[in-house]
């Protein structure tokens, strides 16, 4: 069939790095080159058509095989375009100072974009670079803030409260483990997790683990707040690389409430009632309560995961046998009375 028969294949055009569109209609590669040109006001020579989704080069012999109102891109001599990817590329090279025209671009390009997968890729990055990572108090975010108590006047100390909150539910547990025991041994089981309240305080239950503002060996996180996934119990790391920061914006504020601090050693399961048979089975021995009580609640034995890296399974890992009581004290031996001449 000739072109002057065939109907006319509608696309939608722009310019490389435009983002305003505009329509164009034509019966061949050539007509809908030479209307662009004219239209961006751009030389026809050393000029070409691609796709915006993948990059590929609008030909004579693709021109019918491809969907109307398809979007394209104009690109003159010298130029290219790897596809949407492109875009992203863009924007990320001034993703750590991102100002209102990037923002607003892509917001454009989001309020005209009709692909799902495009569509969360745009609201994903748009979410990122309207981020106000570097505020901290409530008048420099008070979006941050939406929801909290009027108490909460700071990122760092919210956060805080927040990792206070999971220690402070984990020593409540490790109360009720007293249940497990017969009165006589249960005296000496809240003994143990009284000293064990008494260090938490004094360790501010190490709530410093969420604290951007920490020293770097008490914080679980970068001193811009990015926390990383540290990947499930019987893995050394994330293979997701599943990452968030909290400070940001509200949504990952909440988000990261579904993150777990995750036992590797199980707390229920194993360190509980192992701290349990320990006391109850002492004959004279000391528990060695300060290592149940770093595998309780400090890093030594609690990983930061994603709620996809948090696995539900039993761990089917134990306490170390060697340090659950402490080596008895090696009496010092006199040294013998030194003899006058």
């Amino acid at each position: 069939m000739s072109a002057v028969l065939q109907k006319l294949k509608r696309f939608k055009l722009r310019a490389l790095h435009n983002q305003k569109k505009f329509g164009v209609a034509g019966r061949s590669c050539e007509e809908v080159l030479r209307k662009a040109c004219l239209h961006l006001q751009l030389p026809v020579p050393g000029s070409s058509l691609c796709l915006y989704e993948d990059g590929t080069e609008l030909t004579g012999d693709y021109f019918w095989s491809v969907p109307d109102d398809s979007e394209l891109v104009l690109l003159t001599a010298g130029q290219t375009w790897q596809g949407y990817a492109s875009d992203i590329s863009r924007f990320l090279s001034v993703f750590q100072k991102p100002h209102a025209e990037l923002i607003q671009a892509a917001r454009q390009l989001l309020s005209d974009e009709r692909a799902p997968l495009r569509q969360k890729l745009l609201a994903d990055l748009l979410g990122t670079v309207s981020e106000n990572i570097a505020a901290e108090t409530r008048a420099e975010d008070a979006p941050w803030f939406e929801g909290l108590e009027s108490r909460f006047r700071n990122k760092s100390g919210y956060l805080r409260y927040s990792c206070e909150s999971r220690i402070r539910s984990y020593l409540r547990e490790v109360a009720s483990g007293a249940s497990l025991l017969v009165p006589e041994a249960r005296e000496e089981y809240l003994r143990v997790v009284g000293a064990m309240g008494q260090k938490l305080q004094a360790a501010r239950y190490n709530s410093s683990y969420f604290d951007r503002g920490a020293k770097a060996s008490r914080r679980l996180c970068t001193p811009e707040g990015w926390f990383s996934c540290q990947g499930p119990f019987d893995v050394d790391d994330c293979a997701s690389r599943h990452s968030i920061n909290p400070y940001s914006n509200r949504e990952s504020r909440v988000l990261f409430s579904t993150w777990n601090l995750d036992h590797v050693i199980e707390k229920k399961r194993t360190v509980v009632p192992t701290l349990a048979a320990a006391i109850h089975d002492a004959e004279g021995r000391e528990v060695d309560w300060e290592y149940f009580y770093r595998l309780l609640f400090t890093s030594e034995n609690l990983k930061l995961v994603h709620i996809a890296c948090h696995k539900k399974t039993t761990h089917r890992l134990h306490c170390d046998p060697s340090r659950i009581y402490r080596a008895p004290a090696v009496p010092r031996r006199k040294r013998p009375a030194r003899q006058r001449p």
